[in-house]
This record gives structure tokens, sequence and C-alpha cells, in this order.
């Protein structure tokens, strides 16, 4: 036997272990021709198989093998076997043979309850459940003989090669003698033998061969049947029931093994009788061809009494068929049709096939229709051994389905009867189950045997005849009055009692009466708890004697009552553990746990919301049908949680505590990343029409909605997208002069567009950052990138100026890098969430060459959002192939970006092809672009970041100081490779400072400081010294440094690694020198970068002032120079002014973009002002005299930096005054402004309103790191200019952007509206905690300063989220747009529509409320709630209508009520204060005839007093009262002065004569059981107990007069016993 265990997966073969017959196990491979399998279940694993030799059935257990199994199978395949070892194994098949033929020795391990013990055994499967359940007396159906468990359980093994000799299954054959054996190693090709991976071992085997007579007997038929208690079965040949058509014609039901009853067909002339299964399985069509017709009948015939558990009833006149089987053949054929075969069932229905070649489709009833006869079914089966279950269910399936069966309202009357009848009871003299209505039909229930009657007759008789329907028409006949006959009464004499009551010990349930009342009992308290199940609470109390049954356990002394339980715990009394029966008393449960939930109102509701047993939990649904004195409590806690709920509840609980904002949340926080419906919410609508094509400028995607309320009041954002958009034509506005030439004038014109070009190219990487994740591409449609449009049009009459005229030089490839970053900037609007998958990408792939540029830009994009790692490697070899320069910087940056710091193997292999320095020195010399093999560098630091991988580091530092090599190679743009080797071992060993592990031999720091200041260049270590030993013939560098290359690299380097670490020797390394002699030797630009790497390592130094960015001048400076903007400068001989000037500007900046670092996405006020101050100081300087000085060109620089530390700041917040600052930038064309300026301006600009005012900087070691490359100070000087920085790394500021806008969003409505929250911060060094206010929505400080967030009252409902259990709850939020759900309060406006606040409908109320609550208008309801049942209230019952007379007052209650409802935001108590005063007012009218609602306003009364309440009441007075504080004593009042009177006007005596044990009157009854309850007076049994009265004749004592007291309690249990009847409520 062979298995697979996935389509692709290689064959393997099977293993079988042997139990230890002789002590010891062994496992070899399977391997027997005459085994099939015959079926397989994966639930349970079973497999049985059949032996085609033996003809026997064998199940076995199929799972996985173990590792020591294969080794085992493995080490021996080839074990030689010797002839000895074949004849031990032939003698063993011999002894299992003569055991399998013989009788089983070990008997039956189960004892089976049908007589026909003798023909079948009954057998067990192991595997399908613990306690093995018994087939029985299937003798010809299912053929399950019994494996008694012992050694001839082996019977079909023996023939799995004890000797080994023919194992490996990929062998040939091997013929079994034993001269074979000798040759085996001749026959066998070497080959490995395959690692099998399932393996089976045995559980049973039939011992008696089949009884049929042909000699392949497999099974037709193998299923798992499962009976009506829910044990499972395994039968071969023929669900929870299962419809069998015998041989003899006759449709049989079965459950399980035990045969409930024939199945009567109205119609056909079939004998009769059903059972059903309420969920079968459809099983497949059972042919009467597989069970022939004459070992059915001698199996069945003589057993037809024994094997059906009790007598089938008929319908009378077809009993007579009955006789014997053989009788019905021979009906059948003379009636000429009978039933052929069933098929096609479906749940329960089956359709017959008749001889006559007829159908008839017949449905199989359910067991029960009653509600309450479902439930106390449950309940019975439940307590019930599993086999007197079976056969008290199919007693009751064949009395409730008998031909003529009853209707639903006689249902439970027939339950009660069976159920009495099994009990032992005998029903027909029981006075009140003889009376019970069955509508007419004859009771199917043969009541037990009666004691033979005697000849005289008995009173008994009498009295059958005087309680009889004849009787009673009789009595009421005319005659009978006309002839004043007396009327007749039944005498009940007393002492009879226990004699009538005689019970029949030898039923079935007779000894289990105690347990199925205590069952019924609960099954009762439980329906209390329902006020949709009062049905079923009609229910009687009848004493049992119950001195000789069986005592279950749990069993009380008194009857358990939840309302006494429930009430004893709120006075705080000491209670007993509540039974609890699994399924049937879940409510109860609920309640009970609730009731002790005690944790405060949170506790129950998270116990109520069943966050511990799903599925189980209470909705509000069923919370509006418990009884309002057990739902008052929950209600509390739910009101008093709806305040101040956790955000990270789950789903569950917020719906039950009614905060839909909550849920929503929860439900939004259970989707998938991506299938978040947060974009539906706040996606801006498709463009309209009106935006032709041409109008695609990249940016009408952004989410318009959430923009115009966080810049609601002027049009900026509008303003940025002109700033940005690159797509239109510029405006050429040149004025041509008289004395210039129509050419001369064109050729102007054309200069002036090559200026603006500049700006216009520089544009596509800030709208990248404006438009960042702003958009979730369709699948099906490709990704729109905008034009980029470097045409202009001159006015007046808009002509067009274009740059290919060949009128002026234009640069080559001007445009390549600027559609770089214009693809960047398209693919970086496709959100991180997007569904987007490898045959998209692909898809995407222009068809023209010249926008190829664009498609590596989106390539990027995509590595930095996330999706390349969905490229297929193919995809991503077949691009790299290619050669195409940028598509190659794009990937490699791209996959690097997506795999940041995974140290992911093939993206490294992929990386070091294009990196000399990490290829064998031995490799083919790869000609890779220089641009590429920066990208490579930069995206080996980016794949490595934070690891400080040991080889990695080592290779980086060294490419540093990559000398120039012979011939032409590493000659050109060496200072942008050594930048990127310096970022790249920066990023590798990020912020670990002096804590390299294994890298001291390297001496990082020194060699990096070494790079930074010059001097003699160390002996090249490693494997690449071959390739430095020649000079190169381009450049000549001798042995010495040459620091302008390396220093930029080895000082960001230096920073990277002591990033915030506050490492005041390394620092003291990067301070800018302080004599005019060494600051000769340092390039002012170089002092910036050393500066911003000083500050990044004294992080904590860095305050947001100007006096701490002077202090970082030098003092030779600050003594020399006075300030930045000097109108003249003091002359002196021996300074370099201009040195100075040039050093003073560039430290400044650094120190400047330290702090936009310090404080990026912060909008730190301090630091804005700060900057700004600065960033004016330069601007001012480049209009002073003296700017020639410092030149202009340095001063551009710095002032571009200062733009970036202003936005760096205020990233994401579009503040006005940058935005301001950015513009003027933007119109300065011309001069000294160049394409890296632009780039500058126009990238500040888009930090400013990062994402669209979504997202954020956030200033971890990684964004630093990121930000380092985006921002790196030194901005090319024209469009392909990538010397000193490599112009794709300008976009690693998306790795430091984070999404922190916090958008409320109104539940009901789904817009974003405004919301006030207040932020809290945890203290730091520098400040103590504080907390702000802010109007959402708005843009969140970085989560690990802050300690929480709330969304504060008075309009929207509270809602705290505790940052200090861990902020992944609102990552996940902000990661998914920010959305927070927020629910408006009752009587509240929105913020927009009601900005102070004065026209809320409370506001109003509260002026014009008079002393009545009248003034309340219903129409004003509307401003409160939208729940039309509530309209429906106010306009149906509290609207005053002509001649109100009476009702006027209670149309005045509901008004009132309903105003309190609405006002306190609890309309949910809107009936439960009716219902108190419906209550009320019935007890004051003497009408209630149930204690049930009494027990209800006790509870409520008892609730508000407790301790718990009380004491949260006074530590919480303000908090919104749950139920009006007048109203509930009103109610109390009333109680008590109605019970007062009813004691006053002759209550008193009756009591009296209750307590005394004397029976009260009869109207008095319903009163007194009020009055007992509501003053918890305890019964009669427990005051004589107690010894209170000191008199022992109170109580009831032997005699039960107590039928008076048991039809006291008919309404109502009281708890009430004695010592010797026990009271039951049924």
């Amino acid at each position: 036997m062979f298995s697979m265990l996935h389509p692709l997966d290689e064959i393997t073969p099977l293993v079988w272990k042997s139990g230890g017959v002789f002590g010891s196990s062994r496992v070899q491979y399977v391997a027997d021709h005459t085994l099939r399998i015959v079926f397989l279940s994966a639930e349970p694993s079973i497999v049985m198989t059949y032996d085609t030799v033996q003809s026997l059935h064998t199940v076995w257990a199929l799972r996985r093998v173990k590792p020591e199994e294969q080794s085992l199978v493995l080490k021996f395949p080839e074990q030689a076997g010797t002839p000895q070892h074949m004849a031990t194994s032939s003698s063993l098949t011999a002894h299992l043979r003569s055991l399998s033929k013989g009788d089983s020795p070990g008997g039956s391990p189960f004892q089976n309850y049908s007589s026909i013990h003798s023909q079948s055994r009954s057998s067990s499967s192991p595997t399908l459940q613990s306690r093995s359940p018994t087939i029985s007396n299937m003798a010809a159906l299912s053929r399950s003989h019994s494996p008694a468990l012992g050694v001839h359980s082996f019977s079909g093994v023996q023939r799995f090669n004890f000797s080994s000799s023919a194992q490996s299954p990929r062998r040939p054959s091997v013929p079994h003698s034993p001269n074979s054996v000798s040759n085996d190693s001749f026959l066998v090709p070497e080959t490995e033998p395959i690692v099998p991976e399932l393996c089976i071992d045995h559980l049973w085997t039939e011992t008696v061969p089949s009884l049929r007579s042909e000699k392949n007997s497999q099974a037709s038929k193998v299923f798992i049947s499962t009976d009506l208690c829910g044990q499972k079965f395994l039968c071969f040949l023929g669900i929870d029931t299962l419809l069998v058509l015998e041989g003899s014609g006759n449709l049989v039901l079965y459950s399980g093994v035990v045969r409930v009853g024939k199945v009567f067909i109205p119609g056909l002339p079939a004998p009769s009788l059903t059972m059903s299964n309420p969920m079968p399985r459809p099983s497949t069509p059972l042919d009467s061809v597989s069970t022939p017709a004459k070992p059915l009948n001698k199996h069945l015939g003589p057993l037809e009494e024994s094997v059906l558990l009790s007598p089938v009833p008929e319908l009378r006149d077809s009993s007579k068929l009955h006789d014997s089987p053989y009788v019905e053949d021979c009906t059948f054929q003379q009636l000429g049709t009978f039933i052929q075969a069933l098929r096609d069932p479906v749940h329960n229905r089956v359709t017959l096939e008749l001889s006559n070649n007829t159908m008839v489709r017949i449905s199989i009833p359910e067991i029960a229709t009653s509600e309450l006869v479902k439930r106390c079914l449950q309940g019975v089966k439940a307590i019930l051994p599993k086999e007197t279950a079976v056969q008290m269910l199919v007693k009751w399936y064949n009395a409730y389905n008998a031909p003529g069966g009853p209707s639903y309202h006689s249902e439970w009357n027939l339950f009660v009867t069976c159920l009495m009848n099994m009990m032992g009871y005998n029903t027909e003299r029981l006075c009140w189950t003889r009376n019970l209505d069955f509508e007419g039909s004859l009771s199917p229930v043969i009541a037990p045997k009666k004691a033979r009657p005697s000849e005289t007759g008995s009173d008994e008789d009498w009295e059958y005849l005087l309680s009889s329907d004849y009787h009673r028409n009789f009595e009421s006949h005319p005659i009978a009055k006309a002839l004043r006959l007396d009327p007749l009464e039944v005498s009940t004499p007393k002492d009879d009692f226990s004699q009538s009551l005689s019970l029949d010990n030898s039923t079935l349930l007779f000894s289990h009466i105690p347990a199925i009342f205590f069952v019924l009992h609960l099954i009762y308290e439980e329906l209390k708890l329902n006020s949709l199940m009062g049905e079923g609470l009609r229910s009687r109390f009848f004493p049992i004697q119950t001195g000789f049954m069986l005592h279950p356990s749990f069993f009380s002394a008194e009857p358990p009552s939840i309302f006494q339980w429930l009430s004893s715990c709120l006075k705080g009394e000491g209670v007993q553990p509540y039974p609890y029966l699994p399924g049937i008393c879940e409510r109860s449960k609920l309640v009970v746990l609730v009731s002790t939930g005690g944790q405060g109102e949170q506790g129950m509701c998270l116990v109520l919301s069943a966050a511990e047993f799903p599925g189980s939990g209470f909705t509000l649904r069923d919370l509006e049908s418990l009884p309002f004195g057990v739902a008052l409590p929950i209600r509390d806690a739910i009101y008093q949680c709806r305040e101040q709920p956790a955000s990270d509840w789950p789903e569950a609980v917020c719906l039950l505590i009614g905060r839909q904002d909550l849920s929503k949340q929860a439900w939004e926080g259970s989707l998938q990343k991506g299938k978040s419906s947060v974009g539906t919410v706040l996606s801006s609508d498709i463009p309209s029409a009106a935006e032709s094509e041409e109008d695609e400028d990249g940016m009408n995607d952004m989410n318009e909605e959430v923009m115009s309320l966080i810049w609601s009041e002027d049009l900026r954002v509008q303003e940025v997208r002109r700033l940005l958009q690159s797509a239109r034509p510029v405006r050429v506005n040149v004025v041509q002069m008289p004395e210039a030439s129509d050419h001369e004038y064109i050729e102007e014109k054309e200069n002036r567009l090559l200026q603006l070009c500049q700006r216009t190219m520089a544009l596509p990487v800030g709208r990248g950052m404006f438009t960042l994740f702003s958009y979730h591409p369709v699948p099906t449609e490709q990704l729109p990138i905008p034009k980029l449009n470097l045409t202009g049009r001159a006015p007046p009459r808009n002509t067009t100026v274009d740059l290919n005229s060949g009128n002026i030089d234009v640069p080559p490839n001007m445009a390549c890098w600027a559609s770089f970053h214009n693809g960047v900037a398209a693919g970086l609007k496709i959100a991180p969430a997007s569904q987007i998958d490898s045959a998209w990408i692909v898809y995407n792939k222009p068809k023209m060459a010249e926008l190829a540029n664009e498609y590596a830009g989106f390539l990027m994009a995509l590595g930095l959002n996330g999706h390349l790692t969905k490229l297929a490697t193919l995809n991503i070899h077949d691009y790299l192939t290619k050669g195409h320069e940028m598509t190659s910087i794009g990937l490699l940056l791209g996959v690097s970006a997506a795999k940041l710091g995974t140290m992911d193997m093939a993206i490294t292999r992929l990386l070091s092809i294009h990196i000399p320095a990490l290829l064998p020195p031995t490799s083919t010399e790869l000609d890779v672009p220089h641009n590429v093999q920066v990208a490579a560098v930069v995206g080996i630091g980016l794949v490595y970041q934070g690891t400080a991988h040991r080889h990695t580091a080592e290779v980086l530092l060294a490419e540093i100081g990559r000398p120039p090599g012979p011939e032409m190679e590493y000659c050109t743009d060496r200072e942008s490779y050594s930048l990127a080797s310096g970022l790249a071992l920066g990023m590798v060993c990020l912020g670990h400072g002096s804590n390299l592990i294994g890298m001291s031999d390297l001496n990082v720091p020194e060699q990096l400081y070494q790079y930074m200041v010059g001097g003699h260049r160390r002996f090249q270590a490693g494997m690449h010294r071959e390739k430095h030993k020649s000079p190169s013939y381009q450049i000549k560098e001798g042995d010495t440094i040459n620091v302008d290359v390396t220093c930029p690299g080895a000082t960001l380097a230096l920073a990277m690694i002591y990033l915030k670490t506050n490492n005041r020797s390394i620092a003291d390394w990067l301070k800018a020198p302080d004599t005019m002699y060494l600051l000769d030797f340092v390039k002012p630009e170089f002092l910036l970068l050393r500066t911003l790497a000083r500050c990044l390592i004294l992080w904590d130094d860095i305050l947001p002032n100007s006096k701490w960015v002077n202090s970082n001048v030098p003092q030779i400076i600050r003594e020399n120079i006075i300030s930045l903007h000097a109108t003249e400068l003091p002359s002196s001989e021996d300074l370099s002014l201009e040195t100075l000037a040039q050093a003073h500007v560039y430290i400044i900046a650094g120190a400047c973009l330290s702090l936009g670092f310090r404080f990026a996405g912060s909008e730190n006020l301090a630091a804005f002002q700060c900057l700004y101050k600065y960033a004016t100081d330069f601007l001012k300087c480049l209009s002073a005299p003296t700017a020639s000085v410092t030149g202009h060109y340095n001063l551009e620089t710095c002032l571009s930096v200062l733009l970036l530390a202003l936005a760096m700041v205020m990233a994401g917040s579009g503040n006005l005054k940058v935005l301001q600052l950015c513009r003027f930038m933007h119109k300065k064309t011309g001069g000294e402004m160049n394409y890296g300026f632009h780039l500058a301006h126009h990238m500040a600009l888009g930090l400013l309103f990062l994402g669209g005012g979504r997202y954020s900087l956030s200033t971890s070691n990684s964004s630093i790191a990121a930000l380092l490359c985006a921002l790196y100070p030194h901005f090319p000087v024209h469009s392909t200019d990538n010397r000193y920085h490599l112009q794709a790394l300008r976009h690693l500021y998306v790795l430091a952007a984070e999404p922190r806008l916090l958008t409320p969003v109104d539940v009901d409505s789904n817009t974003p509206c405004y919301a006030l929250i207040e932020v809290t911060y945890k203290g730091t060094q520098w400040y103590g905690e504080a907390t702000e206010e802010l109007m959402a929505p708005t843009l969140l400080p970085e989560l690990h300063l802050l300690k929480q967030i709330r969304v504060k009252g008075p309009r929207y409902w509270e809602l705290l989220i505790d940052l200090s259990k861990g902020t992944t709850h609102l990552q996940s939020i902000l990661s998914k747009g920010g959305i927070l759900y927020v629910k408006l309060r009752a009587g509240q406006l929105s913020y927009k529509e009601d900005p102070m606040g004065w026209r809320s409908l409370l506001a109003q109320t509260v002026t014009h409320r008079s002393s009545e609550a009248r003034a309340f208008k219903p129409e004003a309801i509307s401003a409160f709630t939208s729940d039309p049942a509530l309209f429906s209230f106010a306009d149906y019952f509290c609207k005053p209508t002509v001649n109100m007379g009476q009702k006027q007052e209670i149309l005045d209650l509901f008004s009132s009520i309903l105003y309190e409802c609405v006002t306190q935001e609890n309309p949910e108590m809107l009936p439960t204060y009716i219902a108190i005063d419906q209550a009320v007012r019935r007890l004051e009218r003497r009408e209630m005839s149930e204690t049930f609602e009494l027990w209800q306003m006790k509870l409520v009364l008892e609730f508000f007093s407790s301790r718990s309440h009380q004491e949260r009441m006074s530590r919480n007075p303000t908090r919104g009262l749950f139920m009006n504080s007048e109203f509930l004593p009103v109610m109390k009042c009333t109680i008590d002065n109605t019970l007062d009177q009813w004691l006053q006007a002759g209550g008193d005596v009756s009591l009296h004569s209750y307590l005394s044990g004397q029976a009260p009157e009869e109207s008095q009854l319903s009163m007194l059981a009020c009055f007992l309850i509501y003053h918890s007076v305890p019964t009669p049994g427990q005051l004589a107990a107690g010894g209170l009265e000191g008199e022992s004749g109170i109580g009831i004592q032997g005699n039960p007069a107590s039928s008076v007291t048991g039809q006291l309690f008919l309404a109502e249990p009281v708890t009430n016993s004695n010592p010797h009847p026990f009271f039951f409520s049924f």
C-alpha cells in the first residue's frame, strides 16, 4: 500500500507497526496483495481493510510515522530471513488462524442489555470514543463481530512478512522460497528505500468470517453512525438514526444499533412505526440486495419481542398482521406492492421505490416540536446513563410519533404522561395526569402491567367513574338538574396517599427519579430567566417518597431557586454554589457568573459577552428577554461601562454596552490588513468627468474630505497642488527688447524655459511626498503616471516653446532622472495595504523604451511601500539582465528597502553580484555601471541594517577609502561611492556605538577618524589587496588618504554608529577646529556634516533655542564675525574673513539640521521658532552686501538645509509660515538657483504636507538613517549630477514616514468629523507628565512619548486609549487610515454644525425646563435619538388627545420616563420603568396571580440598596444616574402600603393559619404568596427547624397535609421542604 500527502509529493509506502505479540514491536512495509481498503475516515482517522483470503474486515488507526519508526524501517530494509525464521513465522500464522476460526477466548468485554447476547458479541472501537460504545444486535445488519481484545485480534496480520525478505517496495517482487533469500542481493539494484510518511496501527478484526455463503463478502457500505446520545458506531453495510429496508420488506429505523421501530407510511399497506433523527447525515442508498432475506428472518424472527425495547403499539386494526415476520411476507405478496429500495436521502427525508415502479417521498418526523419538550428531553438525556437515555428517547419517540399522534398543544401532556409511566407511576390512577388533555387521541403509551383485577371490584372503580368525562357530562345534563341530584364529590382519604402512589420499581427510569426531577427543576429555573418561555412556567408540584431511590451527589435538601440565590447575593449573604448542567442551564450560568463577577462592572460585561467562552455570550436581544429584576444589575453594569470603556475590548463587549463606535473599531481591527473597509470611508470619490485627461497631475486621488477638515480655513492644499504639478506647460514670460532680433528672442525664450525646466524636473520628488500612500490601485488597470511636461507657453499668443527646436544647446539625457523621480512619485501613491501581485507589476511595464526610466522609478517605489516582495524572482532576474542602468538602480534599492534589516540571503546574493568587493578575488570582472554599484552598496546597508554583521562591516569600511584603480576604473564620481559605503556602514552598525561585538580588531572608529581628517593610507588588508597594487594612471593620490573623497562618508558613518549614544570622546573628534590654521584645512561644507554628526551623537544635549545653536560655533568665529546679517565686515590682515564667514554659515546650518532631526515630526514650537528665525536671517543675508564674501552658493545651500529642517519639524502639519517660505523659493528661478536647490525646496514642501497630512516623521534610529540618506545636504548642480550623492536615495525618506493622523469618524453617519481629544505625555528628563487638548483630526506625537489618549466629552462618548500597556492597538488603528470611530451623544450636534455648543438641545431644554417634566415636547425627541422605536413610543403614548380623563396621569408618567431615558441615554430602560409601573398597579388591584413580577420588584429594590451599589454612588456622585432617584421610592412605598392594607383587611388570619400549618382561604392565596416572598418569610419547616416558635406542632410532620401548601406554591417555588416528602417543580 502506498500513500501520498500532496498531489506534488512522491508516492511513499505505508508501514505497519505490529503490536507486541511477543513483547516486542516491529515496523514493516505493508506489502500484502490480499488486503483491500474498503473505507477511510478522516475524523476519526481510521482505515478499514478487507482480507480477500480470510473474508475478514479489520480496522486500523492511521497516523504519521514517528522518526524512530522511520529509522527502524530504513535501517533493516534488506534484513535477510532464514528458513528457520520463516518457519516460526508460519507457525505463528497457523496459531493465529486457529484462534480466529474458533470462538474468541476473551468473551465479550461488554454486557449487552438486549436479550440476544449469545448471537452477537458487542464490539468496541477504541478510537471512536474513550468509553468504547457498544455495538449490538445488528447481527445481520452490520456484521460487526466482537474484537474481544486479545491475542486473536491479530488474525489478519500474519501475512505481513515477519521474515522481512521482500520489503523494499521498489524491488521487483521476489518469490517466497527459502533459496531465493540468498539470491536477494543479486536481484536488487542499489536503490535508496523511500522514507515512509504514514503508519497504521491495528485496532480490531472480525473474529468470525462472514455469515454469508458467498466467498466475496466484502462490505458494500461502511459508514460511521451517531445515535441519539451522540455515541459513534462504525457500521459496515448501511447517522443519528438510520432507515433500513429489511429483506422482509419492512422499513425499520435504528439509532446507532438500537432498533427503534418500523416505519408506517399512511396510504401504503405497510405495517407501522417511526423514529426520526434530528440531524441525520445523508446516508447512502441501502439496497435490499446486500442483505439476503433468509438470514435476516432467521435472526429477527423469534426476536421480535426482545429486540424492540418496548412493546410497540400499532394501529389497532393492523395489529393482526404482526403475528410473525413470515405472515408479513405473505401479506406483502398478496397486497402486490412493496418497498423495493430507498434512495436520495436529504436531512430527514427519503424516497421509497415501490415494486410497481412508483416512488414516494416521505419525511421522518422530528423527535419533538415544542421547545419545552425539547429542553426537557435534552436535560434528561444529559443526566441519564447513555444506554438508558437511548431507550428512554426511543420510547418517547414511539409514543410521540405513533400513528395519529398528538398535536402541538398536547405534546407536553403526552410527554408528562410518558415520563411518569417510565418512572413507574400509574398514570391511569394519578388524578392530575388522568385529566390531562390529549385532544381526543388515544394515549399511545401503554401503562406498565396492572395488578390482577379482583373479582369483587373496589372503590377505586367508583372514583374512576366519578372523575370521568362521562360523569361530568351527566351532571351538567338538564335531567340531573330537574331531578335535583346532589353533586357527588370524590372523597380523597388522606391516609391513602402513599398507597395510591405506590410506584412500580421495575420500570426503566425508576431508580433515576430524583435525578430526573432535579434536572427538570433546573430547566424550570432556567426558563424563569426567559420571559419568552413563560408558557413552560405553569409548573406543578407534587411530593414523592424518596427513601429508597438513588440520591445523586449533587442533590440538595432544598430545590435551588435562582431568584432566591440572586437575592441572597445582592444582600451579601453567603450562598451555596448554584447547580449547573452544561448545555441546559446556560442562562442561569451566565446570570450567576455575572452576579459573582466581582471585578466591578467591567468584569460583568466581559463575563456577559463571554470573551472566555465564545459563542455562548449574551447579546442585547437575550438581555431583553431576561426578567427586568434580573436584568437590572446587568443593565447598570453596562451603563457604567458605557461611560468609560477600554479601547481594546473585544467587539462583542462593545456591542453589548451599546458603543457601536468601539465595536466597529474592534471589527475593523479583526479584519486582515488590506481587507479593511477603511478605504471606503476615507477615500475620495472618483474624480469627476470635469477633470479632463490633461488634468492628470498625479494628485487627484487625495482624500479631500479629511484634508478639508484639517485645513478648513484656507485653500493651502490647492496651492500646494499648483506648486507641485509638473504635467502642464510652464508660462515663459519674456519681454522682447526693441534691439533684439526675432531669432535672439526665440533663443532667449528657450533659455528662460531651460531655467524653468530645472524647477519642473525637481517637482516629482516633492509630489511623491505629498501623495504618499494615498491610492488603492485597481488590479485590472495600469497605474496612471502623469506626464513630465518640459514645454512652455509664451504669452500673449500662448505659443508653444520647446527645447527640442535645436536653437540652443540642451544637455543630453537631461530628463532621465526627472522621469525616474516621476515614476517613483507615481508608485509611492500606492498604499501598503493595497492588493497587488506580481502579474500586476509586470503588467505595468511600458511598451515604449523612453518610459523605461519611469518604470524603474515605479519599481523602486514598490520596494519602498513593501510590494516588491511579491515580484517573482524570475521577473527580478529578467529586469536585471536587460542591463538598463536605471531599472537596476530602482530594483536593487527597492528590494533592499522591502527587506530592511532581514539579512535575506537571496537579496544579499543579488546585491553582491553588483559589488566587486563582495565577489571572490578570482571572479570574472563584471562591468557594472558606477551608479548601480552605489545603489547596491546602499542596498547592502539596508538589508543588514542594525545587524552589526562583521564581514559586511569590514568590506564597507575598506570601500570608503577604495583607491582608484588602473585603467579607468573607479575614477569618476568616486565621492558618491565613498559616501554610499559610509552610509551603508553606518546602517549596518546603526546605534551600536562601542558595543560592536567581535569587531574590536577592525578599529572601526579610528579608521573612520583617519578617513575624516586624512593621513597616511594603511596597508590594504584582506583578499582585495591584489587589485590595488598598481596605482591609477588617471589620478595621482600617492599613499595619503584623499579626504575630499572619504570625509563625508566617514563622518556620517561615525554619526550613525554612535547615534544617540551621547559618547563625548567620539563627539570631540567631530568638533569644529578652533584655530584659523586648522580651519583652513577643512572644507566649509564638511563642517556642516561634522556639526550634524556631533549633535546626533550628543542627542540628549540638543536644545531648541538659538543659544544652543550658537554654542556649536567655535570661539574664533564668534569673536570675529558679528552676525549673519551684518552690513560690512571688519577688516583684518591675519584672518581669512571668507573662510570664517563660510565656516560660520555651514556650522549654523549643521546645528539647525540636527535640530530638525531631533524634533522631526514633533511640531515643537520652540524648535520651529528657532529654525524660522535662522531661515529668515539667511534670507536677509542673501540680499545683504556681504553675501559675496560668504558666497551665494553657500548661502543658498544653507537656506535649503534650513528649509528642510523646518519642514522636518513641521512634517505633515502644513504650517502656513513654512509654506510661504517654500512658495517664495519656488518663485525664484534663474541666477544661482540650480536643479539641486529646487529639489531641496520642493522636498521641504512635500515633507510639510507628507501624505496629504496623514503622515509624519519618526525619530527612531532607522528613520534617522533613512533621512540622512534622503536629505544629504549636498544638492546636485544639474539634473544628471550624481557625483556626490546618488539622486535615487532622495526617496528613502519613505522609510522614516509613519502614519500618525487620527481621524474621528462618526459611527452613525460614517463621515469624518471633529472631536476633542486629550493627549497625555509621559514624563521625561526635560518635562513632567503633561496633557494637552487637540482638535482631531490631528497628527499625534510619536507614540512612545505618550501615556494615553482620550476622546473628551461632552459631545461624544468618552473613549480612552491607554498606551502604557503597549502601542500596538493604536498603531493598527493608524496604519489602517487612522480612523477612530466616535459616537455623538444624545441631544448634541457635531462641531461642524455647532462650533460653540450653543445650539445643542440639552442647552435649550435646561433653559426652558419648568418644574414639571411636561415641558418636554415629544417632537423634540428627534434631537436626542434616531431610534424609530422611541419615535413611535412618543407618538402613540406621549401625545395628548381630546378627553384624556384618567389617561392624563399615565401619559404624563410616560412622557417623563421617556425624557429621563433619552437625556440620560439609556433608552433600553424604558421597558423596565413601564414593567415596574405595571407590576405595582397590578398588585394594587390585587390582580397578581403569580409572584413572578413581585420577585423582580424585590430584586430591583435589593439591588439599589445593595452595599456595592451604595459604595459606588458615594465614590462617584457626579456620575449620570442610572435610574431616576424619585421613581423607586414611590414604587416601594406603594407596594408596602398595598401589602399592609391587605394584612389589616384580613390577611393576618391567612398568614397565621399558614404559619401554623393550616389551610388558608383560597381567595387569599395569591396575596399571601406575594406577602411571603416580598418579606422573605421562611417556610414553616424552616421555622420549626430553627426552633423559632418553640412549639413542636408547627410545620408539616409525617403527614403531608400540605397539599394546600403545594397549591399555594403553584405560582412560584418559595423553597418548601420537609424531612420526608420532597417538593419538586415539574
